[in-house]
């Protein structure tokens, strides 16, 4: 059976018209007014790229943002409970039992039941999940240098101090029931 050529794929012949692959009109060609003057739009645009390039940066330890967060505060924190830890970061319970329990299933944290509530666990990183931990940190580092790099030293301090300020200024989120 003779084989015919392979033409480019849809998905890359619209990339090269400006084109999203999904997309039959030129992006640029679409009217998204006013979300380009709104400071939540580009919050979750800009929170978008940001996370595709953690995920790049992370790609071959297959390791996502959050979990990354949670060995954190488990590494600075060991033995917290594991309502705390998913306080402290804005996770549902119900989505932090599973996560705990993909870290689990890797060997990188434990959970030891608490003696005073047998119904909470504490939260400790194993001898793999510190080294793991520490491995991740030069990643995470090397993410944040290229986050920074696109805006620079003066503009990275100042869009910090601008997000921390909106975080102060609107009512918090006691957990991410809430959105």
């Amino acid at each position: 059976m003779k084989r015919t050529p392979r033409r480019r794929s849809s998905a890359k012949a619209a990339a090269s018209r400006g084109m999203s692959p999904q997309c039959t009109t030129p992006v640029s060609e679409i009217d998204i007014t006013p979300l380009p003057d709104a400071i939540g739009y580009n919050l979750r645009r800009t929170h978008l790229v940001v996370v595709k390039n953690f995920i790049t940066v992370c790609a071959d330890l297959g390791f996502r943002a959050g979990q990354y967060a949670i060995l954190t505060v488990i590494g600075n924190n060991p033995g917290l409970k594991q309502i705390d830890v998913s306080l402290a970061l804005g996770i549902k319970r119900t989505n932090m039992v599973a996560l705990i329990d993909g870290l689990e299933k890797r060997g990188l944290v434990r959970r030891v039941t608490v003696r005073s509530d047998r119904r909470s666990y504490a939260l400790h990183l194993t001898p793999k999940g510190k080294a793991f931990l520490s491995k991740l940190r030069t990643r995470v580092a090397r993410h944040e240098d290229e986050i920074g790099a696109a805006l620079g030293q003066n503009e990275r301090e100042q869009l910090l101090s601008l997000l921390r300020t909106l975080q102060e200024r609107l009512p918090p989120i006691v957990s991410d029931d809430e959105i």
